[in-house]
């Protein structure tokens, strides 16, 4: 191009280098802006495939997209069509993918299919499979033959039963992830601190998930409760473990400081707690609610309730209310004494309604319905009828 042609069209001299590197700048950004809009345009899509599809809230999709990412239905369809047909709910469903988002990009027939097969081979039922998965979704991504088998092999060998097994496996199946580095050295941990076999054993059937903390974790645990004086031959050792494990230290201030409201002091509440420490475990809302009414409703000290710590585990409505109204008619009618007037509150219903019931004669119809109203009514409740 002459000079004067340069000038007359006003396009400044370029090199053909610098020409070169604008081509190829201008390419790169053409480029990062197709990606930039075929990656919106999948997010966007699978976002709309979570909450559409899969059930998902926008806000439980918006995390699960964090995690995956596709731009056809053709892989999640596969995932979502095999959980159905293997009898998984709607409310399954979500816990599965919330849980495990990743899991929409496999092949079911490879990853998932073999582990259910394993599972029903060992006696799981076709209704027990998804509340398996469920317990802890993340355990179809983990390998059947190097870990899945293995920890069912060592927990058979622990219970010497298939049935407890499975019972346990119910409850929480995420006990099958790395039984060797985890589970294991936690039960020989308990053991060590003198923790009786039979204690440790039906610690991990009705408490699994417990043992799956970090061996470092449960060891300071097991430092703290020893700390408090709780005999390590008692189950209640065990309890406090699973306390301590459950519930963080600034949760248990706030159970404390509920107690403390009610006029407990802190060796009232140690006490309690050595006693049966899942009366810590209740919500701040309960403690207060059955204080309330064993208080204020029948009249005992504050004092007193501290040493029958069993009742904050109770339903307050099915048992503690209806119970109480019996109570308070039998009381009202000179039919009872108040002295351990707690305990009628941890028998079980049938020795409760022969003992304090049905064996007052004419006034047992009369109480008999008094008692069941407050049952019905708190189902009512429960049902969201009321």
């Amino acid at each position: 191009m002459s000079r004067s042609l340069r000038k007359a069209t006003g396009v400044s001299a370029i090199s053909p280098l610098t020409f070169q590197h604008l081509i190829c700048v201008q390419t790169q950004w053409f480029s990062s802006r197709y990606a930039y809009s075929t990656s919106a345009n999948g997010h966007s899509f699978t976002v709309s495939y979570l909450i559409d599809t899969c059930g998902l809230s926008p806000k439980q999709a918006a995390s699960a997209s964090k995690c995956v990412s596709f731009e056809t239905r053709d892989k999640p369809d596969l995932v979502i069509n095999f959980l159905k047909s293997h009898g998984f709910s709607q409310p399954q469903i979500i816990r599965f993918i919330t849980d495990t988002p990743s899991s929409l990009r496999y092949d079911p027939e490879k990853t998932f299919l073999p582990k259910i097969e394993f599972f029903k081979s060992r006696g799981f039922s076709s209704l027990d499979i998804p509340k398996l998965i469920c317990s802890y979704p993340r355990i179809m991504s983990r390998s059947l033959r190097k870990q899945l088998i293995p920890s069912f092999n060592f927990f058979r060998d622990v219970f010497q039963s298939d049935d407890k097994l499975i019972k346990t496996l119910r409850i929480y199946s995420g006990i099958l992830v790395d039984a060797n580095t985890i589970a294991r050295p936690n039960m020989e941990l308990l053991r060590e601190a003198g923790v009786p076999e039979s204690n440790v054993i039906k610690f991990l059937q009705y408490n699994p998930r417990t043992l799956t903390a970090s061996p470092n974790v449960l060891k300071d645990i097991v430092e703290e409760v020893n700390n408090i004086g709780i005999n390590p031959l008692k189950y209640q050792f065990l309890m406090a473990v699973h306390v301590f494990f459950c519930l963080s230290k600034s949760s248990l201030a706030k159970r404390a400081d509920v107690y403390k409201k009610w006029g407990w002091s802190d060796h009232d509440i140690l006490v309690a707690f050595r006693k049966f420490p899942l009366c810590m475990v209740a919500a701040e809302d309960k403690i207060d609610a059955i204080m309330e009414f064993l208080v204020h409703k029948l009249g005992f000290e504050s004092s007193t309730v501290s040493k029958y710590p069993t009742v904050f585990t109770m339903s307050f409505r099915r048992r503690i209310v209806p119970r109480g109204a019996v109570i308070q008619a039998l009381l009202s009618r000179g039919l009872m004494k108040k002295k351990t007037l707690l305990t009628k509150f941890v028998y079980s219903e049938s020795y409760f309604l022969r003992k304090f019931v049905l064996c007052h004669g004419q006034e047992a119809t009369e109480l008999l319905e008094l008692y069941q109203s407050k049952l019905h009514l708190a189902r009512q409740m429960k049902n969201g009828k009321v």
